[in-house]
């Protein structure tokens, strides 16, 4: 599909301190290439000087807001998927003005060719933040624990917790008396963990009321077994719109759920999960169809076919069963987001 708007089409090769710039015309002559500053200003004078332009750009830490910039500048943006554009980063002579007079080339040639993606709003980007966060500091207490738990076995000392949040106070139980030399000089990291707990507990409480107040859709999606309030908000925000997928299975596709293929004559490879979209949640389905299919997931439809992709066997039988249910989870939690009344019904009925 061959889709142009404007005489102009703008490359930008985005940088954290300078964008590589290349304009070309409604002929894809190029009229000017050159490097601005990160600066809103900057921004605001490149739009000035190609009212109405094709603006197009990469992916990248600075896309999301630069993008919704020139949008707001009634610019229209492309934002090309990097893992589709090889031409750019399989390039043997790759530099920002090459990247950037690329970028504009191929726009002006068939904009389907840089496999265009599009960014959430200002407003889901800020509330994610909040889950982000809660991830972070729950790694960095997961660290903690197991460099203070590798310490203490080095010593011979065994420490046990049933969870990571009653870790600190555990330790402290077990050491004070006999052991009171070494829980003084692991004190300063059991404070931190004393910290980050409170911090993660007060986060949960945030989310929670965000998604009551803001998100109500995620009622419908936590209902399932092994999907929480981290999970479906985190789902409502990446997506955005339930309805910006034609068929709810190609929600596999968008979240790096189904196979890498290559195929070529006769030969068709079996490969692994291409991993495009959102790792966070990719990651986040693959915990809950973990959890649907272990010892703590009740019976259901979900646990039963994931068994039965299980048994087959294999190398990896269990990964790819795993990685089957999450892409189903995927697809269900679509598909319950655009049906709440139906999903309701059928619900009573069960």
């Amino acid at each position: 599909m061959k889709t142009k708007s404007s005489s102009r089409t703008i490359g930008l090769d985005l940088g954290d301190r300078k964008h590589a710039v290349c304009v070309l015309d409604a002929e894809g002559t190029i009229l000017k290439e050159e490097s601005i500053s990160n600066t809103r200003g900057s921004l605001v004078a490149l739009s000035r000087r190609n009212p109405g332009a094709l603006v197009v750009m990469e992916v990248g830490m600075q896309s999301p807001w630069i993008s919704r910039f020139f949008t707001a500048l009634e610019h229209r943006v492309l934002v090309a998927n990097p893992r589709k554009v090889r031409a750019i980063y399989q390039n043997n002579r790759k530099s920002d003005r090459k990247d950037a007079v690329l970028l504009a080339k191929l726009a002006r040639a068939d904009e389907s060719l840089l496999c265009p993606i599009q960014h959430g709003t200002e407003q889901a980007q800020i509330d994610l933040i909040q889950i982000k966060e809660r991830d972070n500091l729950v790694r960095q207490r997961v660290n903690i624990i197991n460099n203070v738990r590798f310490m203490l076995k080095s010593l011979g000392i065994q420490t046990k917790s049933p969870k990571t949040s009653y870790f600190a106070p555990h330790a402290r139980r077990e050491l004070r008396g006999e052991h009171d030399g070494i829980l003084q000089c692991i004190e300063p990291s059991l404070k931190v963990l004393d910290i980050l707990s409170q911090e993660i507990k007060n986060l949960d409480k945030a989310i929670a009321e965000l998604a009551a107040k803001s998100y109500p859709e995620t009622d419908y999606l936590s209902q399932i077994t092994g999907v929480g309030v981290i999970t479906s908000l985190t789902f409502v925000l990446t997506i955005g719109d339930p309805e910006r997928f034609r068929r709810p299975r190609d929600i596999g596709a968008f979240l790096g759920l189904v196979p890498k293929r290559d195929q070529s004559g006769d030969t068709d490879k079996q490969l692994r999960i291409s991993k495009a979209g959102d790792a966070y949640l990719r990651r986040l389905l693959v915990s809950a169809a973990q959890y649907v299919m272990g010892p703590f997931g009740p019976d259901c439809e979900l646990k039963r076919q994931g068994l039965k992709l299980a048994e087959r066997g294999g190398a990896r039988a269990k990964k790819k069963a795993i990685i089957a249910i999450a892409r189903k989870l995927a697809v269900l939690l679509l598909t319950l987001w655009k049906n709440e009344d139906l999903y309701q019904t059928e619900r009573q009925a069960a």
